[in-house]
């Protein structure tokens, strides 16, 4: 029976955990595919530069992860103490990092000062976006999305290439210290 995620992780306690997610439709993440004669496996790179990317910037730890032909494993640990001790102004840098806006060719716009001064100036939007730096949810969302997208654009497709699976179980219990 599925458990609610929600159940599953405390958002406020640090936690290690498990996290799957898989292609849907059939879709190929990487390597060769035995029905197409395409290869994939280019896409390992795109994987972990996202991870390199989103470790930096949210209050995330990526301990071990696996892509395997249509899904990857992540072990992360969630730092909600990390995000808790973020200035507005780190968060404010961290989220337009990870959102930025960008100009009519697609091209991400670096924040000024005045776009910094305008989000630490909303203290709601700034505990909002503290909350999901701080979220396997986001974290999750925030590397299938790019890849997803990406991957659909090589294939010439639309529509969902990644689920996220709920962490499995409860929290890892690890029986031995993780260093960074």
């Amino acid at each position: 029976m599925p458990i609610a995620r929600k159940t599953v992780v405390d958002v406020d306690q640090v936690g290690v955990y498990h996290c799957i997610s898989r292609c849907v439709r059939r879709a190929f993440l990487c390597g060769l595919d035995k029905y197409s004669g395409i290869d994939y496996e280019h896409r390992r790179t795109w994987i972990a530069d996202r991870l390199k990317e989103l470790s930096c910037i949210f209050g995330m730890e990526v301990f071990a992860y696996t892509v395997m032909s249509n899904h990857l494993h992540l072990v992360i640990r969630n730092r909600p103490d990390l995000a808790k001790s973020w200035t507005a102004e780190e968060v404010a840098l961290r989220w337009c990092s990870l959102f930025p806006k960008r100009h009519a060719h697609g091209i991400a716009e670096v924040p000024g000062e005045e776009a910094i001064k305008s989000f630490v100036g909303d203290s709601a939007r700034v505990e909002v976006c503290r909350e999901r730096l701080g979220d396997i949810s986001w974290f999750m969302r925030c590397l299938n999305e790019p890849i997803a997208r990406r991957s659909n654009r090589e294939v010439k497709c639309t529509g969902r290439f990644c689920s996220f699976i709920r962490p499995e179980g409860t929290r890892l219990k690890l029986s031995f210290g993780l260093t960074r």
